[in-house]
């Protein structure tokens, strides 16, 4: 049976209706309940199906189809930023509102239009009869929108998800993002000696020390991220948090900042820690007085542009635009950072722009879930075939 695009929107905007009306913003981040529908499309779909937790609350599903190798993973991360101002939507957040060829609604860009294309994907392929090679396995996971360890992370962990190729949705407007950039954060702290500010002599200002460090590391580390540039990417750093003190007429005796850090691919996570240690502890202060402390870090990732999952998703592109497919720079980072290290092809793609996430009256136009579900259906034929 034959789908055309005007049967093909209205069943992907019905899909995505149903999953903006399942609220999954974090904080607190429930996922079970959209975790729920798409276990229980899939499972009627003939998908070996589980839904799997670490954490009460922050569930995930993983369905497969096929056996063996190539191992092909669609990913989406079920959850959403919560609602910043409601004022300053024009319609519900939580139910779709479907005007001007575009699906409004909290999360049809970030990340439920992408859920949507590939909960249809799904049921289309399992339709046909399934890969005719490899396997297929879907993946709907929380816990991404605050960077945690109980998403993606985790099926990785336990091995519930092995891919070869990995494709998250993301809003790349049905481009390909392929590659990423590293990042960790770290934290450091000064320590000093409380004094009456009516007599700041009698005390060690760790402010003072604290301002002391940062110039150094302006001084240092800066200028060393400024000159690594590739392409389009680039290393930089943020100090994204400061506190320090406890009242204005004291003397502070504590200071701490965050630091964030982007790294080029090639950079790897240990080594830039290393550095930014190194730049640190040789500041001058004196011994005790200053810690580094790593928070977290991923390194980041690159996928050949002649791999097989790169390669076919293009054709796939260009096939259905009339178009080369274009590669785009990541600013933020995705959940294909966990498999960083695992030498499997990964690639950001989905519809909709990254300009509408996390925005009031966030939405992806109708034409953008067409074109996904087709350049997607188009590539899983191509690398495994399908009826």
């Amino acid at each position: 049976m034959t789908i055309d695009d005007a049967d093909l929107a209205d069943r992907l905007t019905g899909i995505l209706s149903d999953l903006i009306t399942i609220p999954s913003a974090y904080p607190p981040g429930d996922s079970t309940k959209i975790c729920a529908y798409a276990a229980e499309r899939l499972r009627a779909a003939g998908y070996r199906t589980e839904v799997l937790a670490r954490t009460a609350g922050v569930d995930n599903v993983v369905a497969g189809l096929g056996q063996g190798a190539p191992a092909l993973v669609f990913n989406a991360h079920v959850d959403t930023v919560g609602i910043d101002d409601a004022a300053r939507w024009d319609s519900d957040p939580f139910q779709a509102d479907i005007r001007d060829g575009r699906v409004h609604g909290l999360g049809a860009g970030n990340c439920k239009g992408s859920m949507a294309t590939q909960i249809w994907l799904a049921e289309e392929i399992a339709r046909r009869g399934g890969p005719s090679s490899g396997s297929l396995v879907f993946t709907f996971v929380g816990d991404e929108e605050r960077l945690g360890p109980d998403g993606l992370s985790y099926l990785r962990e336990t091995g519930k998800v092995k891919p070869d190729m990995l494709v998250l949705g993301a809003q790349t407007s049905n481009q390909l993002i392929t590659e990423e950039r590293g990042v960790i954060w770290a934290r450091i702290d000064t320590t000093g000696r409380s004094a009456h500010a009516g007599n700041p002599a009698a005390g060690d200002s760790a402010v003072l020390r604290m301002v002391r460090v940062i110039n150094r590391i302006e001084a240092e580390l800066a200028p060393r991220l400024a000159a690594r540039v590739a392409g389009d990417k680039r290393a930089t750093m943020n100090i994204g948090l400061i506190r320090g003190g406890h009242n204005t007429n004291a003397v502070p005796s504590s200071c701490t900042i965050e630091i964030d850090c982007r790294l080029l691919p090639e950079t790897k996570v240990e080594d830039a820690f290393a550095e930014l240690k190194d730049i640190v502890m040789t500041a001058g202060e004196p011994a005790g007085s200053v810690e580094v402390t790593f928070l977290t870090g991923t390194n980041g990732f690159t996928a050949p542009a002649d791999g097989p999952a790169v390669t076919a998703l293009s054709q796939a592109i260009a096939a259905r635009q009339g178009a080369p497919a274009r590669f785009l720079n990541a600013v933020g980072v995705s959940d294909g950072r966990y498999f960083a290290d695992d030498g499997i092809e990964i690639i950001n793609f989905g519809p909709g722009s990254g300009d509408e996430g996390h925005a009031a009256n966030e939405s992806v136009p109708i034409s953008d879930l067409v074109d996904a579900a087709r350049i997607q259906l188009d590539f899983v034929g191509r690398l495994l075939g399908v009826g």
